[in-house]
């Protein structure tokens, strides 16, 4: 059950900010303050909360019993698909402010059309307050129990990678394989993967926003595995890529160079750095080394409750570093028509240096 310590702090950092309420619509952040997680796709789903006034959960009609059963301590409302949901959303807030004129929204989240509708309840309200970057930092440094959480997710998805390896072999779809290792996840309760999982082998792996497909897997090339699951409501997100047969120089120094790198940003990885200088570790190896035209990706995301949060590790973002906050440190080589290598844990900072949650081994593995 959730201690709403974090929706308590949104209460105070409203009424500091002068505000009369505050509306969030993203379903993440709803998750994040209140512990109930639904995406409710194109009906509407929001959080009110008040400087002076208990804060309120507006749902489908068919999820309230859902709400109530986390234990939401607070007033939860439903609507049928028939209904004016914004009118309803009115009448309470109406009953728990006497002058809803300043709103925080959501800017990066909230659509035009949901804007609209709010503001024609509340044409002489003023919703230029963006709570967006506010929510983002306090969801950076995550709790003992997020990382635990966390932690579970990483030892999914190191099960995931011992299923998938085993599932290799030459004239296999990367489909099957992908199948395989879901199906093996699903037998152990694990339901939902983070992300669609990620099998790419040969020249496929060098796009890395590829689809898993029927592309068969051949014999002397490597494989790329991107995968991660839901634990809880918190995910887990890794890459690990793989030979099958024998590899050419080539393909052998692309892995090599590739895990210096992501083994390097790893011991770089400590309070005090920056996002920026933390990019440069590994960008300077693979820069070094010749590859650096085909590393072109920032070096990791953010990642908790949903798998890319704030901050990004890249180059030009000057955030410090500081113990409890997560991301993915995955540095890529992805040469077309060649190969696509990318070795990625996601990690947490710790008081000194800092711990990842997937543990499979990073040195080159022969499967099949």
């Amino acid at each position: 059950m959730a201690d709403y310590s974090q929706l308590k702090q949104v209460q105070q950092w409203i009424g500091k900010q002068g505000m009369d309420l505050g509306y969030f619509s993203n379903f993440q952040t709803i998750q994040y303050l209140t512990g109930f997680g639904s995406d409710p796709i194109e009906r509407v789903l929001a959080l009110f909360v008040f400087p002076d006034a208990d804060p309120f959960l507006f749902c489908p009609a068919l999820e309230v019993e859902a709400v109530k059963d986390t234990g939401w301590p607070y007033g939860v409302y439903g609507y049928l698909d028939h209904e004016n949901a914004y009118a309803m959303i009115a009448g309470q807030i109406k009953a728990r402010t006497s002058s809803p004129a300043k709103w925080a929204i959501e800017m990066g989240n909230l659509t035009i059309e949901r804007f609209n509708k709010m503001h024609e309840q509340f044409p002489d309200a003023m919703f230029d307050l963006d709570a967006t970057d506010y929510i983002a930092n306090l969801r950076v440094i995550k709790t003992p129990h997020e990382i635990e959480l966390l932690n579970a997710a990483g030892a999914e998805a190191d099960y995931a990678f011992e299923i998938g390896f085993k599932a290799v072999a030459a004239g296999v779809p990367e489909q099957r394989v992908a199948a395989e290792l879901q199906y093996a996840l699903m037998k152990r309760g694990v339901m939902n993967m983070s992300f669609d999982t990620l099998i790419q082998a040969g020249a496929h792996a060098a796009e890395p926003h590829g689809a898993t497909g029927a592309n068969k897997i051949e014999n002397n090339e490597l494989i790329l595995f991107d995968l991660g699951t839901i634990h809880e409501g918190y995910i887990s997100d890794a890459s690990r890529t793989v030979a099958l047969g024998k590899l050419s120089d080539k393909q052998a120094d692309i892995y090599k160079v590739c895990l210096e790198a992501q083994l390097a940003a790893m011991d770089a990885a400590k309070p005090g750095i920056t996002a920026a200088q933390l990019d440069k570790v590994a960008r300077d190896i693979i820069s070094k080394a010749g590859y650096g035209e085909y590393f072109i990706h920032r070096l990791g995301h953010g990642m908790g409750q949903s798998e890319h949060e704030f901050p990004s590790i890249m180059e030009g973002n000057d955030l410090v570093l500081k113990e409890g906050m997560c991301f993915s440190i995955e540095p890529g080589i992805y040469i077309p028509d060649v190969a696509g290598v990318r070795i990625e844990d996601c990690v947490h900072i710790t008081a000194d240096g800092c711990e990842p949650f997937t543990h499979t081994s990073k040195d080159l593995t022969y499967v099949g």
